[in-house]
């Protein structure tokens, strides 16, 4: 799956899950909070759709996706992106 259409998937996840996602520039690499009452899942948008992708899906991991529909080829990828990061920690 090409990366532009699979960060595109991700980030309907995340709206799914109720939190509003920002694009937006500064000395972060990006992650999630509640602030005032909003969920919101930051990324950097100086750095390239791929490093947003690896931040989605670590976002993505630390959520309950068990119940939640998610495409054949998005879940696929997906369980790939979770198995290369389970073998970096």
């Amino acid at each position: 799956m090409k990366t532009d259409r699979f960060l595109t998937e991700l980030e309907n996840i995340v709206e799914e899950l109720g939190y509003t996602l920002r694009r937006e520039k500064g000395s972060f690499r990006g992650d999630f909070c509640v602030l005032e009452g909003d969920k919101i899942v930051m990324i950097n948008k100086v750095y390239p759709a791929e490093v947003h992708v690896g931040q989605i899906v670590r976002f993505l991991r630390k959520q309950n996706l068990d119940d939640r529909y998610i495409k054949p080829a998005v879940r696929k990828e997906l369980d790939a992106w979770f198995d290369r990061i389970s073998k970096e920690e």
